[in-house]
């Protein structure tokens, strides 16, 4: 990513800043400290009570408009979010996402206008072998984001794990990323295939992407 301040009255986000370092250098970046842990639990809590209360859906690949559901390439249920609709605990994600993006934009110029994010739950025993998150006819994904949502004693053997399949002069490099609470991944939607392992308990996110026009 090629940055650059505009202007003397702006002020550097350090954790925004790393995000930006991190992909420039290696296409991906892992944050613990992106929503505070209290943040955090309100998310867990908020998808917890629409899952119980209303139609997750069962995953499909593909995109909107040529979606097709298929069982042995990934098996979560996802319910997306609307921002317009969007309730006190929902307003406190996407103002967040917002000031994310708007950094982004003026300090990278990357020009991503829209975004999109569901919640995500993956039941025992289902996975999302390995993709790439944009599609044949929509190239629009800029930056996948996940933030994690698992319980505060969740341990790497729970599986779930995220995997990165990185190009490093070459060669094939696998980067895994363990689901544990409040952590956020964000990684270059156009570049960087991946996959989640198979869950052995219940797996809980906040899924999305930022789009250019």
């Amino acid at each position: 990513m090629n940055c650059l301040f505009e202007s003397i009255d702006f002020e550097e986000n350090p954790v925004y800043e790393q995000v930006i370092a991190d992909i420039g250098e290696r296409g991906y970046s892992v944050v613990e400290t992106f929503f505070s842990p209290e943040e955090v639990l309100l998310f867990r809590q908020m998808l917890l009570q629409k899952y119980d209360k209303e139609a997750f859906k069962k995953a499909a690949i593909g995109n909107r408009i040529n979606e097709t559901v298929e069982r042995s390439i990934r098996g979560d249920f996802i319910l997306w979010m609307d921002e317009s609709k969007a309730n006190v605990t929902e307003r406190l994600f996407f103002a967040k996402i917002n000031d994310l993006v708007a950094y982004l934009n003026r300090t990278c110029f990357l020009g991503i206008i829209h975004k999109e994010f569901h919640y995500a739950l993956y039941p025992k025993g289902t996975f999302y072998k390995r993709h790439l998150d944009t599609f044949q006819n929509d190239d629009r994904r800029k930056l996948s984001f996940v933030c994690y949502l698992n319980e505060e004693d969740w341990l790497p053997e729970n599986g779930g794990e995220l995997v990165l399949y990185l190009d490093e002069n070459g060669k094939e490099r696998e980067r895994v990323i363990y689901p544990f609470p409040g952590r956020v991944v964000i990684f270059e939607s156009q570049i960087i295939e991946h996959e989640v392992k198979p869950v052995l308990t219940e797996r809980l996110s906040i899924t999305g992407w930022l789009k250019t026009r």
